[in-house]
């Protein structure tokens, strides 16, 4: 029997033989969740794809995939003895039990645990959940970290991000608002500032925000989306790698900077310490504004 297109569904597919969780709206609206990472690879709403994946990223099961909404966990970028990024976004991730509030078919939650591979990197003991709810016009993406050592085995500390790569028309003719007055690190420049107006891109651009008490909204042309955070993720980071370092990545086309502008939800500046069964949350959502 053929799914009933009036209703949310969830089904189970492939990319780039990589196992995937599909989630669909009444409305229309469609995304993709691969277990490898628990990454949404794609997020459709209005009828547009609002996510960049680069066509020639990397699906081999233990790459990072780039595009989409990629997870960094425990540790973001270099910023610590791991790999770049942690190794949540390098692994298998698996469905976790369905909650007492209902397993509703426009969601998916998805978790990690350490085992001998997480451990052999980092001793923590810990489960991370993924959940992404999609509704009408909006994506929420929230991570749900828990200590599960004993109290001999003490606090831990860990930096995430949701590294999300946003779908753009022409990223040097986007505008990013909602981080006027926010503090700014420029860290191609190592140098801080105070961000004033819109953010505008000319080249390649990667600078760490306080986050916003609002929202951040992305205005593309015509298109736009509103960008919301947690409290509990206090630093919003924008990135463009630009045209010359594009070309150096050997994932990206060497023009897909210009379809993409990546604003990740990030805890990075002040690490999360989580003492024995203790547990942090923090999300992101986006939204689609009406068309200008």
């Amino acid at each position: 029997m053929r799914p009933d297109p009036a209703v949310a569904t969830r089904c189970l597919e492939s990319l780039q033989g990589q196992p995937c969780i599909r989630l669909t709206t009444a409305q229309g609206d469609s995304a993709l969740v691969a277990l490898h990472g628990a990454q949404v690879l794609s997020w459709v709403a209005g009828g547009r794809e609002r996510l960049y994946l680069s066509p020639k990223a990397v699906f081999d099961g233990r790459s990072a995939i780039r595009g989409g909404i990629p997870l960094c966990f425990p540790q973001f970028n270099q910023r610590g003895p791991l790999p770049k990024h942690g190794f949540a976004r390098n692994l298998g991730w698996r469905p976790a039990p369905a909650s007492k509030e209902g397993d509703r078919q426009s969601s998916v939650c998805l978790e990690l645990t350490d085992s001998d591979t997480t451990r052999a990197w980092w001793p923590a003991r810990f489960t991370a959940q993924l959940t992404v709810v999609l509704g009408a016009g909006s994506l929420r993406v929230q991570l749900v970290v828990h200590n599960t050592g004993n109290t001999d085995d003490g606090a831990w500390d860990f930096t995430t991000a949701l590294h999300t790569y946003l779908r753009v028309e022409d990223v040097g003719r986007a505008r990013l608002g909602g981080l006027d007055g926010c503090a700014r690190w420029d860290a191609l420049a190592d140098a801080r500032g105070v961000q004033q107006g819109p953010v505008m891109f000319l080249g390649e651009y990667d600078r760490v925000f306080s986050a916003p008490a609002g929202a951040i909204h992305l205005h593309d042309g015509a298109l736009g989306l509103q960008i919301t955070q947690s409290a509990s993720l206090s630093n919003t980071v924008v990135w463009n790698p630009g045209g010359a370092l594009c070309a150096r990545l050997a994932d990206l086309p060497t023009d897909g900077y210009r379809s993409m502008l990546c604003v990740e939800a990030a805890q990075i500046d002040r690490p999360t310490t989580l003492a024995p069964g203790q547990q942090w949350q923090g999300w992101q959502e986006l939204r689609v504004l009406p068309a200008r």
